[in-house]
């Protein structure tokens, strides 16, 4: 045997490479770690009365959510942007976001029924010891002439320094169409766009790499500062939300894709898991999306269409926190406040539902969604500050159906318009979704063909 040849033959019982390399921890278990360490220690925090780690954990949750949202204003611009323009890329574009819009009302309608029906079954406000002195107005609030009008910025500069999102879906959806327009004179500003959009991808993927430890934060200061108690006297609403947004995801979800899209839902969810569980941990479809985009496409949509109807979907795509959650929170406050809701309020709840889901924006938290419910129901926002303690409990379910819908829409699409690759769809895991190298999504993309549908 020659010295090379002995040199590279492994230590007899011992595997090559193994040496003393530490074996490496799924994300998904270092998510759930996260969520039991967090919370026991915001039950010691509040148990203990340990300020020190009360503050430790409000930090680092708040440190977390700063990092996912310095991203949101730039990210959304050129996402929006550069998914309009790849739509130039695919046969019979205009169909495909027609559809895709089409699916989103339909969704959202099912979800805001559902959201109906529980809450007049088990009237949540009832016997919560709640009074209406106990809420409070919130600090801002949304009116359909705000909304209507705060789509048009004042300047370029404001929507990026105050996050609204909504202005900056809209400076984004004229620049593309502009792109679209000027055709090949654009191309200079697109692979600038493409560009600056991967490195905050890139940025953004660093920064989800913390989950694990900003889950610890986020949960354990919720348990510290709200307790089991005041959870307690919104069990019934709690309860509502959760099982709310579990029929939808894991009852209407699966219906839809084994009788429309007809085809796996397990194998749907299996490939969907890394980015419904990182929504439910930053409670940001934002903060989600390029994970959402990367599972779609690996469960078989189209990388030019999936890049139109992921980022379309992370600002306007919200069953859980603008379909569910405020049907839910209308009748639960309506309760509280003693005011009677009649079939037309059912109505005018769909309608916002449906209409307004733009305003929630994508970031965490529903409160402007609630607000326009609230106003066009003519109810008291004073109710919001009811709400407001338990919301971060609630807004992770409600992230997680968001994030669970946006993925959802694009393949049932794909699937109708007979441009899904059912072949990655039924080979995709659920392993974590930066194993997806670039040369592997280079793969998928010369894969993937879009013929022209009649």
């Amino acid at each position: 045997m020659s010295a090379n040849s002995a040199s590279a033959a492994p230590e007899t019982g011992k595997p090559a490479g193994s040496g003393s390399r530490i074996p490496k921890v799924p994300f998904w278990a270092q998510i759930v770690a996260g969520l039991v360490l967090g919370v026991l220690l915001g039950w010691l925090a509040r148990s203990q009365d340990i300020s020190w780690l009360y503050t430790t954990l409000d930090k680092v949750g708040h440190i977390f959510v700063q990092l996912l949202k310095l991203a949101v204003a730039p990210l959304v611009f050129f996402a929006i942007l550069v998914s309009i323009t790849n739509l130039r890329k695919v046969n019979n574009a205009a169909r495909l976001a027609t559809r895709t819009l089409l699916w989103f009302m339909i969704t959202s309608l099912i979800a805001v029924a559902i959201g109906l029906a529980i809450g007049l079954i088990t009237n949540p406000g009832s016997g919560t010891g709640l009074t209406p002195k106990d809420g409070k107005l919130p600090e801002g609030k949304g009116s359909w002439l705000d909304f209507l009008t705060g789509i048009i910025p004042d300047n370029v500069i404001t929507p990026f320094t105050e996050l609204n999102v909504l202005q900056i879906v809209f400076m984004a959806a004229v620049a593309g169409i502009a792109a679209l327009q000027l055709g090949d004179k654009a191309k200079p500003i697109l692979t600038l766009s493409e560009a600056v959009l991967e490195l905050l991808q890139k940025a953004l993927w660093w920064v989800i790499r913390l989950a694990p430890i900003g889950t610890i934060g986020l949960i354990g200061y919720a348990i510290a500062d709200y307790g089991w108690d005041l959870i307690g006297k919104y069990a019934t609403f709690t309860a509502d939300v959760y099982i709310g947004c579990a029929l939808v995801m894991f009852g209407v979800y699966p219906l839809l894709l084994a009788t429309v899209a007809k085809v796996s839902p397990l194998q749907f969810f299996k490939g969907a898991w890394p980015a419904i569980q990182l929504a439910f941990v930053s409670r940001s479809s934002v903060g989600t999306m390029p994970v959402t985009q990367k599972v779609t496409e690996r469960l078989g949509v189209p990388k030019e269409y999936a890049s139109f109807a992921v980022p379309f979907g992370a600002t306007t795509k919200m069953d859980g926190c603008a379909a569910i959650y405020p049907a839910l929170a209308a009748i639960f406050i309506a309760q509280i406040f003693d005011v009677q809701l009649g079939i037309g309020d059912y109505l005018l709840i769909a309608f916002v539902s449906v209409i307004g889901s733009a305003a929630t924006a994508g970031l965490t938290g529903a409160t402007v969604m609630l607000t326009l419910t609230l106003s066009t129901l003519g109810l008291p926002l004073e109710g919001v500050g009811l709400l407001m303690a338990i919301d971060p409990i609630l807004d992770m379910m409600r992230t997680a159906t968001n994030v669970a819908g946006q993925a959802l829409v694009p393949v049932i699409v794909s699937a109708r318009e007979k441009i899904l690759d059912h072949e990655a769809y039924n080979s995709a895991s659920s392993s974590p979704v930066d194993e997806l190298g670039t040369a592997d999504v280079r793969d998928a993309e010369q894969k993937v063909s879009l013929p022209v549908t009649a």
